[in-house]
């Protein structure tokens, strides 16, 4: 297995446990961006994990596609959690940059948060899904 196979199975397979294995993949300064974060170093990488596993249940990543070339990665995946038993599905991209060690320096997810999730939840979703058909080609 290379590096990033070795990578997508963490997360394909992390548990609240597994977590802490962070440091076998990610360099300690790396950074990590997506629709909610934009962090450096590997102890806020761990706790955005940590917190996916607090708010959620049962989530988990499912790889769909990989794009490799010398130092980067593109991977397409879906996320899968339920919260307040409502079941959720968020399909997305993640940008991997690795560093001369083979460890993550780079880490970008790339998901539509209003799109994916934030219309299908009470209160705000109606005016997401309202702004949305008002852009709509017809």
């Amino acid at each position: 297995m290379n590096k990033l196979d070795n990578l997508l199975n963490w997360y394909s397979t992390m548990t609240c446990q597994s977590v802490s294995d962070c440091h076998l993949f990610y360099e300690a300064d790396a950074h990590f961006k997506d629709p909610f974060n934009d962090v450096h170093g590997i102890d806020l990488i761990e706790k955005i994990f940590l917190h996916m596993f607090e708010t959620t249940n049962n989530p988990r990543f499912l790889i769909l596609e990989t794009i490799e070339q010398d130092q980067q990665a593109f991977v397409t995946w879906l996320f899968k959690f339920s919260l307040k038993g409502k079941d959720y599905t968020i399909q997305g991209g993640s940008h991997l940059k690795f560093g001369e060690q083979g460890l993550v320096t780079e880490h970008r997810d790339y998901w539509d948060a209003a799109e994916e999730l934030l219309q299908h939840l009470p209160i705000i979703g109606k005016p997401i899904q309202w702004l949305r058909r008002q852009f709509e080609v017809k």
